[in-house]
């Protein structure tokens, strides 16, 4: 919606359409109830002698502090049409990175929770039912199916148990990933995983370098631009370092040696990062990287989901396949016996 509104908005400030005018037809054709009374306020705030900044930075979940300093930038400079269309075309892209992360963790994501639910299943409703037959036989049990049964029986006493545990611990988790201790050891531990570590860097990477371009290339003071962008990784880690780079460029150091000395940066986006502050070039080196490291993501996407894939079949095809073949050990036993 703030994609397509901005667009639209720069479309028609582009035509020459007054202000007041162009969002009083984007608050008629806005779907979104909490949206169209957001430019309701802003549309009104605007009649009343605010600028379109002033206006939008009393709606903070609507309009970020990037999305206002580039419009306070757009107004001081008279080109509030390219800002937005700058700011839909990174919106956009956002959108867009968002869509690939979840591609990446819907699947392993979704098969887990197949695999949990269809074990849960088996050991409440289909393993009861051999046990018993078991029992009425009086087969002897070899030790895997004794404790697949017995596992089958303390599901079934304590099956709601079981689910409200899980309900408990998903919520758990989201409350410890709330507090900052929580959200520091998780985002850590996320960086250190195997595969999906490097794509969450790349994803943080992405989102860097694409807010700084979009920043510096909007006419936003470095130091601001810095300070805006550390809350767009999505990684506290490297939002930490962004804020000791920005605490060096203060003190008078290029960028490229405060990414440096700050963290753990790419050598390619700090080499890439120190050409462009030396010829002048930052947001074009900015976006060059952003649009690499979005490709890197692509890329990555790709290999994770190829070789998730066949570890969640074999993971499933063991549980599954382990609990049918405990069950049917006693049965060949019996089969021996007659």
């Amino acid at each position: 919606d703030l994609a397509v509104y901005s667009r639209q908005l720069s479309v028609l400030i582009d035509a020459e359409l007054p202000l007041i005018q162009s969002l009083g037809i984007l608050e008629e054709q806005q779907k979104n109830a909490y949206f169209k009374n957001v430019i309701k306020t802003v549309k009104e705030d605007v009649e009343a002698g605010s600028t379109l900044n002033q206006a939008k930075r009393k709606h903070p979940k609507a309009f970020d502090d990037l999305y206002c300093n580039l419009i306070a930038s757009g107004e001081q400079s008279g080109s509030l049409d390219v800002m937005l269309r700058r700011l839909s075309e990174f919106i956009e892209k956002n959108v867009r990175l968002r869509s690939k992360i979840k591609q990446a963790m819907i699947y392993p994501v979704g098969i887990l929770i197949f695999a949990v639910v269809v074990t849960i299943f088996m050991l409440w409703k289909v393993i009861p039912i051999f046990a018993s037959i078991f029992r009425d036989l009086g087969a002897e049990l070899p030790w895997i199916t004794a404790m697949v049964v017995a596992m089958s029986e303390f599901v079934q006493k304590f099956i709601f148990l079981i689910f409200a545990g899980m309900v408990a611990l998903f919520l758990a988790f989201r409350y410890y990933r709330s507090t900052t201790p929580g959200r520091w050891q998780t985002d850590t531990l996320i960086l250190k995983m195997p595969l999906i570590g490097k794509l969450m860097h790349k994803v943080s990477m992405t989102r860097v370098t694409r807010t700084l371009a979009t920043l510096i290339s909007g006419g936003v003071p470095m130091l601001e631009a810095l300070k805006i962008t550390s809350t767009t990784a999505g990684n506290v880690v490297i939002e930490k370092e962004i804020v000791e780079a920005r605490k060096l460029v203060s003190e008078g150091k290029t960028m490229a040696e405060s990414f440096k000395q700050a963290g753990k940066f790419p050598t390619m986006m700090l080499q890439m990062i120190n050409v462009g502050e030396a010829t002048g070039t930052l947001d074009e080196m900015l976006n060059k990287l952003a649009n690499f490291y979005d490709e890197e993501v692509d890329a990555a996407v790709a290999a994770l989901l190829s070789v998730l894939e066949p570890i969640m079949l074999i993971f499933i095809g063991g549980i599954v396949g382990g609990l049918v073949v405990s069950m049917y050990l006693p049965i060949f036993s019996l089969m021996q016996q007659f």
